[in-house]
Parts: C-alpha cells; sequence; structure tokens
C-alpha cells in the first residue's frame, strides 16, 4: 500500500509519496536513525506536490484551520487534485499520513481518503521537515526561516488577542497585587502606630483601625495644640464626637515624649503615604469587581468577586478553570493538605478557597463538608457557563445561588429543594422571553419612530397647505384690488366724457341763441 504525507509548512502545504519503505526501516528506531542521511531518505520520500500560500494572511488562517482539526477548501482541493481517486465500493490502496490526528479524522469523514497519524509517520515528517528546503528547488536561502518567523508572530499574536473585555490575566494581577497591597498596608499602619506611639501612645487604644489612625495622626500633627476647636473635625473623621472628646482630654494629659517639627513631617508623610495607597486599595477593588461582571459574571453572583478571583487564578485561567471538575475545584487551594492527608493516609480536606464563601460559613459542624461538595458542583456549571457563553449575564448564577440557599433550608428545616434540570429550563426560559420583549421594544421603537415620522410628515403637509391658502387669498385678494383699480380708472374715464358731452352741447346752444338774436 502506497503512502503519502502531508506536511504544513510555513510557506505551502507539501504532499510527499514514501515509496521502498523497507530501504529505511519499518521500526521507528530504524526510521530515526536512518532519516538524518539525505541521500538514503530522498530515495524513499519524493516530493509529489507543493501548493504556496497566497500571504501572510493566508498562511495564519491555513494554520489556524489545521490546528484545530479543520480541513479548508484549498487544502481539499489540493488532496483532490494530486492523490489518486477513490472509486466507490472499494478500499483505496493508498493512505495519507498526518501530524494533527484531528485533521486526519476530517478529511477521511469528508473525503474518504484513509488517514494515519502514529509514530512512524511523525518521524517521516520529521526528516521532511528536516530536509525541506532541499525538496523545494526554486526556494531561495532563508525564505523558509523568515516565513517561519512571520507566520510564528502572527500566529502567537493571533492566539493572545481574545476578547479584550474577557481577558482574565487582568484578574490574575489585580488579585495579586490586592493580596500584597493588604499585606503591605497592614505592615505600614502598623509601623505608623509604633512610630507616632512615642509622641501619643494613648491613640493606640482609642483608635483600632489602622486607616482611620492614620487619618487622625495626620491631622493632630503635634498632640500639644489639640484644643476643643479640633473637635468637629475628629467627629468628622472618626463618626464619634464622643472619641473625639476622648483624644481630646488624652492629648492634654498624654505621657508621650515630645518630637521635632522635623520628626513630626516624617511621620505625617508616611501617615500620608498609607493612606494612599489605602485609597488604592479601595480603587482596585471596584476594578477587580467590574472586570469580574465582564469575564466571570455567573461565578461572581453566585461566590463572590474576591472568591471567584482567587479560583481564577489558583486555577491559572477561566478556561482551566473551567477543564476542572467540581472534585478538583472543591480542594483547590488546599493541595498541601491533600497530600499530606495521601501520604499519612488521614482525612482528606474538605474544602479549600471555597471556604471563603459565606455559604459554608453558615452551614452546621456536620453539614460543612456536604454543602463544600454541593458548592463546588454549582461552581464548576457557573465557570463553564462563562467560559464557553457567547453572552454575559447574570441570570444563571443568580439561580444556582438560589439553589445553594434551598440546599441550606434542606439541611436544616427539610424543605425539599428545586431540581437543577427545572431551574436551568426556568432560566433558559426567562432569557428567550427577555430577547423576545427585547426584540419587540425594537419594533415598537421602530414603530413609533414612523409614527413620528408619519405625524411629522403630515404636520409638514398641513403647514404646507394652510401655506398654499394664504398665498391663494393673498393672489386673489390682490387681483381683487387690482380689478377694482381697473373700474375706478374706466369710471373716472366715462365721467371726463360725459362732461366732454355737456359742453359740447351748451356751446351749440349758445351759438343757436346767438344766430337767432342776430335774426
Amino acid at each position: 500500500m502506497a503512502m503519502y504525507l502531508l506536511y504544513e509548512s510555513s510557506s505551502g502545504y507539501g504532499l510527499f509519496e514514501a515509496h521502498g519503505l523497507d530501504e529505511i526501516g519499518q521500526n521507528t528506531e530504524a526510521v530515526r536513525s536512518s532519516v538524518s542521511d539525505l541521500s538514503r531518505f530522498g530515495r524513499v520520500v519524493q516530493l509529489t506536490a507543493f501548493h504556496p500560500f497566497e500571504s501572510a494572511l493566508d498562511a495564519l488562517n491555513q494554520v489556524n484551520a489545521v490546528s484545530e482539526g479543520v480541513m479548508t477548501d484549498e487544502l481539499r482541493s489540493f488532496l483532490e487534485l494530486n492523490l489518486p481517486k477513490v472509486k466507490e465500493g472499494k478500499k483505496p490502496k493508498f493512505s495519507l499520513g498526518t501530524s494533527e490526528p484531528k485533521l486526519g479524522s476530517h478529511i477521511l469523514e469528508a473525503t474518504k481518503i484513509p488517514c494515519q497519524s502514529n509514530e512512524f509517520v511523525l518521524e517521516l515528517l520529521r526528516g521532511v521537515r528536516l530536509h525541506f528546503d532541499r525538496f523545494i528547488k526554486d526556494l531561495k536561502p532563508g525564505d523558509l526561516e523568515k516565513s517561519q518567523l512571520g507566520l510564528a508572530h502572527s500566529y502567537s499574536r493571533a492566539k493572545v488577542k481574545f476578547n479584550v473585555n474577557r481577558v482574565d490575566n487582568m484578574v490574575i494581577q489585580a488579585i495579586f497585587l490586592l493580596d500584597t497591597l493588604d499585606k503591605d498596608i497592614n505592615s505600614f499602619a502598623m509601623r505608623v502606630r509604633e512610630w507616632y506611639s512615642w509622641h501619643f501612645p494613648e491613640l493606640v487604644k482609642i483608635v483600632n483601625d489602622n486607616y482611620l489612625y492614620a487619618r487622625v495622626s495626620k491631622m493632630i500633627d503635634d498632640k500639644s495644640k489639640l484644643t476643643e476647636d479640633h473637635i468637629p473635625m475628629l467627629t468628622e473623621v472618626l463618626g464619634d464626637e464622643d472619641k473625639a472628646k476622648e483624644v481630646v482630654e488624652a492629648g492634654k494629659a498624654s505621657m508621650g515624649q515630645d518630637l521635632s517639627a522635623l520628626d513630626l513631617i516624617n511621620v505625617q508623610t508616611f501617615a500620608q503615604k498609607v493612606m494612599d495607597l489605602a485609597d488604592y486599595r479601595k480603587k482596585l477593588y471596584d476594578y477587580l469587581v467590574s472586570k469580574m461582571s465582564d469575564i466571570a459574571p455567573n461565578l461572581a453572583a453566585l461566590i463572590g468577586e474576591m472568591v471567584a478571583a482567587r479560583l481564577i487564578s489558583h486555577a491559572g485561567s477561566l478556561t482551566n478553570l473551567a477543564k476542572c471538575p467540581s472534585s478538583t475545584l472543591q480542594i483547590l487551594g488546599a493541595e498541601k493538605a491533600l497530600f499530606r492527608a495521601l501520604k499519612t493516609r488521614g482525612n482528606t480536606p474538605k474544602y479549600g478557597l471555597i471556604f471563603h464563601s459565606s455559604f459554608i460559613g453558615r452551614a452546621s459542624a456536620k453539614n460543612k463538608g456536604r454543602i463544600a461538595r454541593y458548592l463546588a458542583n454549582k461552581c464548576s456549571i457557573a465557570s463553564r457557563i462563562d467560559c464557553f457563553a457567547d453572552g454575559a449575564t447574570t441570570a444563571f448564577g443568580e439561580k444556582l445561588r438560589e439553589q445553594v440557599e434551598e440546599r441550606l433550608d434542606f439541611y436544616d428545616k427539610g424543605v425539599a429543594p428545586r431540581k437543577n434540570v427545572d431551574v436551568m429550563k426556568e432560566v433558559i426560559e426567562n432569557l428567550q422571553n427577555k430577547g423576545e420583549e427585547g426584540k419587540e421594544a425594537v419594533e415598537a421603537s421602530g414603530k413609533k419612530s414612523k409614527k413620528k415620522k408619519a405625524k411629522g410628515e403630515e404636520e409638514e403637509e398641513a403647514v404646507e397647505s394652510e401655506k398654499k391658502k394664504k398665498r391663494k387669498m393673498e393672489t386673489e385678494e390682490e387681483n381683487e384690488k387690482s380689478e377694482k383699480k381697473k373700474k375706478k380708472k374706466s369710471k373716472s374715464a366715462g365721467g371726463d366724457e360725459e362732461t366732454d358731452d355737456g359742453l359740447t352741447q351748451s356751446k351749440k346752444k349758445s351759438k343757436k341763441k346767438k344766430s337767432k338774436s342776430e335774426e
């Protein structure tokens, strides 16, 4: 049976035919020893066809498809064009060796070409990779290395570029920084307490909170200047007028030593730094909460943002956490105790990082292990929904939280909880209804906008019609006025003619009278 080898290089697809395999041996060890000899390997493996990639983008798309085990249209046409045709109802007399088993199974399903991927094929492909530049004659020296480097950079860049809003690396860094800040703020605050206690030792017993102590020490500065005028300011900081009065009274009768102005300035500067770190810690916590709502909203809704972030950080990523079974997630963070118990054959731990969840603290001592196992199960479901769901929603996390609450009631009061299948169906139906309502709202808004447009057009038409009517009325009035003017002119002209006629008649009469008188 003939064997063909499919080699995916950075510059294109290569198809090689391996014949006379007896010369290099059928076992893997013989192949390994003979692959380095090109004269011997070249007689067995020969280039059949080569299909170069059109561009760097095409190479990236082809390599991405190969890594995911998908056969592209270009690869299919290349194989069908250069491999012997497989007749229907007959077994093929050749096989295709591939480096990716998933790609081989996809090729077999789509084209009925038998594929194999084993150590023998991988060793042959290693020899092809080693001598590939010798098989391609038109390849210039250095071109293959450049294409490999460019494709490696673009492939790595494409793999790193996930959805920017769902990058869990930021959560991992933020939770690490939060833990570091907590330790640093605690140690710095203790240093402020110890330093300022030389000047005002009574303040330590009055103000217990580290952040408030730093603010009060910066506000007081010199205890000798404390008066009753400072009580409103201290009340605003401490939130208690009695404590403010107690601080003022203690300052008047303090046993501490006096410090120079330079020493007090250094204490105030250090207290300000501690306050700035505490303020930054609050901002970082808000940032972590906002990122968790984008990355793992259901897991955060189930057990809280801090515990969810610690689980993701300990697992390495959200994808790794989603791959973990619930039994692994339950003891995540208690690996030392687990291996110690396995070594000493003692009791294994019941919970790890999920112990910080409020559910386990609310459960009774005998039910802590049971509720931890149940909570780990729900956390596993929530992490998988967050990792593989297309849209971000907290509906599943809220319902899973309700299920844990019902389980707690079941352990305490015996109330039977709902089944997980029914709860998930209810969530999916609610989401579908919300989607339909959203579509209806969009359609309604579209209809409203259309109605508004129609109303606006009608109003515009009415305004235009009114304008036309006014114009008609004005033109008619102007026509009437012009006609009236014409009539007046015509009347005045008629009166003049009548007066002229009267004058002529009177003249004729006077002439007649004169003629008669002469006679």
